[in-house]
């Protein structure tokens, strides 16, 4: 199946079973963080978190690491970052499929480290603290489901008083304080490696799937078998016309295509942003562009 097909699915249901699977492991790997701590005397963050020296040395598999670890053994941070993955990635993961999620999630996580490192390295009066947490893969999650639905109402509880903010106006808020962090590191928050990811996940939902079609399109093999698709395609509505059967999409007329297909469509570029659509809703509106210049 096509990567452009595959895309599709975005309208199907996705139960989010990654995002749950996900949350567990963090926490059951917090747990053993505790223990060995605790009872053996192992810092875990030591020797799996990251830093610039770990990397100095060839240990790159810090990158991966330092996602499942937490500051031990208070469990807020463990438990901030699970709410986040629940609130943010369970929908990503539902729009998306498990399997685009897991890859976009762990590649959030690095893009974060490596952006720590590197400014780690540039900038002056850094230090080379270990860092820990899944708050850079959590980030890309945020940054993918804001960009999603930009115009999506967020409620947030500061000191038992709600507040309401636009998903779009969260994302600026949330970029502009990891950036102001990442140049001035006023705590001992890793906020370098926040804006990695939150650059990655708006980096796939501008980029992401162009870049992908482009490469599958370069594969030969998926070429032609694409090819060999819409030629089948296009023999068979060939013959359901001429034998006076139901037209598709493409062949409806003007007004009944713009009613039943582009203007739903219309409705959710206006509510959720031009970057919601799906590839399919996509070809519909080159479709009707089509139709409006041939009139």
């Amino acid at each position: 199946m096509a990567l452009a097909d595959r895309y599709y699915m975005r309208d199907e249901y996705h139960p989010p079973r990654a995002t749950t699977v996900l949350i567990v492991v963090l926490i059951g790997a917090f747990v053993v963080q505790s223990l060995l701590l605790f009872y053996g005397g192992f810092n875990a963050i030591a020797h799996l978190g990251l830093t610039v020296e770990g990397i100095g040395t060839g240990k790159v598999w810090q990158l991966f690491t330092f996602q499942f670890l937490h500051s031990a053994p208070w469990p807020w941070h463990v438990l901030f970052n699970c709410l986040g993955l629940y609130f943010f990635g369970r929908p990503v993961e539902q729009t998306l499929g498990s399997k685009r999620f897991v890859w976009l999630y762990f590649l959030s996580g690095i893009a974060g480290g490596l952006l720590q490192v590197v400014t780690t390295m540039v900038l002056p009066n850094h230090q080379d603290i270990p860092v820990v947490g899944a708050s850079a893969g959590v980030c890309g999650m945020v940054a993918i489901f804001c960009s999603l639905h930009p115009m999506q109402e967020l409620t947030a509880w500061i000191y038992f008083f709600p507040v309401t903010i636009r998903a779009r106006y969260f994302l600026i808020f949330l970029g502009a304080l990891s950036l102001f962090g990442t140049l001035v590191p006023f705590d001992f928050v890793a906020h370098a490696a926040h804006l990695g990811g939150i650059l990655l996940g708006m980096g796939y939902v501008r980029w992401g799937e162009r870049v992908l079609e482009k490469i599958s399109s370069w594969r030969p093999l998926q070429a032609r078998q694409r090819k060999q698709e819409l030629v089948r395609a296009a023999s068979v509505r060939g013959r359901s016309w001429r034998s006076g059967g139901s037209r598709n999409e493409s062949e409806a007329a003007p007004e009944e295509f713009i009613s039943k297909e582009v203007d739903p469509i219309l409705d959710k570029i206006s509510a959720h942003g031009i970057q919601s659509l799906t590839e399919r809703e996509r070809k519909i509106l080159e479709a009707a562009q089509k139709k409006i210049s041939k009139r």
